[in-house]
């Protein structure tokens, strides 16, 4: 029976996190829509917040792979201290630690093509 239950959970949860955080994102943008169309009906101004130029998402996306792949990497390392078999797993940091130099790589080749055009 406990063994079914944990699957039970396990695939509950595999669909349900990512189907929850789908509709969190849905409601919020949506509450955020009502909000300034409610705004505009009472002749308020509301400031359109600027859309993020390409070299800035990239830029966005490699500091937070690169962060991710630092913890990772240092949260095995130390595991790896006392359980020598962890150093495997601190090695598939480097998987997105490189895709985040790649987005660097990425924001400053946008940047110098914006310069030179």
């Amino acid at each position: 029976m406990d063994g079914n239950l944990v699957g039970l959970v396990a695939v509950i949860m595999i669909f349900g996190i990512p189907i929850a955080g789908m509709y969190t994102y849905y409601r919020v943008r949506k509450l955020r829509t009502e909000e300034r169309l409610a705004a505009i009906a009472r002749g308020v101004s509301v400031p359109m917040e600027p859309e993020l130029s390409q070299a800035a998402r990239s830029r966005r996306s490699g500091i937070l792979l690169v962060a991710a792949a630092a913890g990772y990497m240092i949260t095995f390392a130390l595991i790896g201290r006392v359980e020598p078999d962890a150093w495997t797993a601190a090695a598939f940091g480097i998987i997105p630690l490189t895709l985040g130099l790649g987005f660097f790589v990425d924001a400053a080749l946008v940047r110098r093509d914006l310069r030179a055009s």
